[in-house]
């Protein structure tokens, strides 16, 4: 690949990410619906477990990390819905740019306004849990890279299902069991940490796990692009 085609697919990607960054900040709702999902789910789990600080420690790390799964998932089924429906996505298939980079622009944008906020609001909900400082640092970090690799999960799932009626549901049973090992890792590595065991194995199993979906999740998503097309 030469330098021109590694800058114009890097233009690409960053074009289309600041593109839907900036139709994000136009729809606010597109943000603070997932966000607010999360806390409300999170945050509903001790009223009903009960107050007491072992119980609610015990169950935290899971309790958010499941949240985290559905509030990912419920951003998902958007993600190339607008462009489906205005026409976007026939320019991005057509586009001299590679459909694999576009995709991972987009994925990029759904990370930045999904994921990461996620990751920023999760100290605030773990208060809730009573969480000690340290445990937190790591949930937070389990869930950086978590986030990563569900966003890059979801978009292949969201190209397959773009414009089928009823798609989040096909969406959740096509990412779901990707998404497994995600979750068991992050839940179990916070809770690892909080019962003083090493968790290094864990983050370990996260970062190659997000490195990994890096690596096919545009192509497979530029694939699913097509064939949704068609």
């Amino acid at each position: 690949m030469s330098e021109e085609d590694t800058v114009g697919m890097t233009s690409g990607i960053l074009g289309v990410a600041r593109r839907d960054l900036l139709l994000a900040w136009k729809r606010p709702g597109d943000i603070l619906n997932p966000l607010f999902f999360f806390a409300m789910v999170a945050a509903l789990f001790p009223l009903a477990i009960g107050p007491s600080p072992e119980q609610l420690q015990f169950s935290g790390p899971a309790v958010m990390w499941v949240a985290a799964l559905l509030a990912m998932l419920l951003s998902l089924n958007s993600l190339f819905l607008s462009d489906f429906e205005d026409g976007s996505l026939d320019q991005m298939l057509v586009s001299p740019v590679p459909l694999s980079a576009l995709a991972l622009g987009k994925t990029l944008s759904h990370w930045l306004t999904s994921g990461l906020p996620l990751v920023i609001v999760s100290p605030v909900v773990a208060i809730t849990f009573q969480m000690p400082f340290a445990v937190t640092g790591y949930l937070m970090v389990t869930l950086l890279l978590g986030t990563i690799s569900l966003s890059l999960l979801g978009s292949i799932g969201a190209a397959l299902t773009v414009g089928l009626h009823r798609g989040t549901a096909l969406l959740s049973l096509l990412i779901l069991p990707l998404a497994m090992p995600v979750l068991i890792f992050g839940a179990r590595t916070v809770s690892l940490v909080a019962a003083g065991d090493g968790v290094a194995g864990g983050l370990y199993f996260l970062a190659a796990y997000a490195v990994l979906t890096l690596s096919f999740a545009p192509f497979a998503t530029a694939a699913a692009l097509r064939i949704s097309n068609e």
